[in-house]
């Protein structure tokens, strides 16, 4: 049980006084950098898939 109590004392303490805590201007600025690279990776993911539907369909008609 000492152990474990000495984890939480030892985790709180880094957690606390040794990591760095971004800003919120930060986040914020990170968080549209990744909504923007979300948008544009489904935007190549759709466009790939309309193409490989068009020419699935293209290839399937000639038959």
């Amino acid at each position: 049980m000492q152990k474990l109590k000495s984890f939480i004392l030892e985790s709180y303490d880094e957690m606390k006084n040794k990591v760095t805590w971004p800003k919120y201007s930060e986040l914020q600025n990170s968080s549209i950098l990744v909504l923007v690279a979300s948008f544009i990776f489904a935007l190549l993911i759709g466009l790939m898939d309309y193409v490989f539907q068009t020419g699935m369909d293209f290839f399937y008609d000639q038959f």
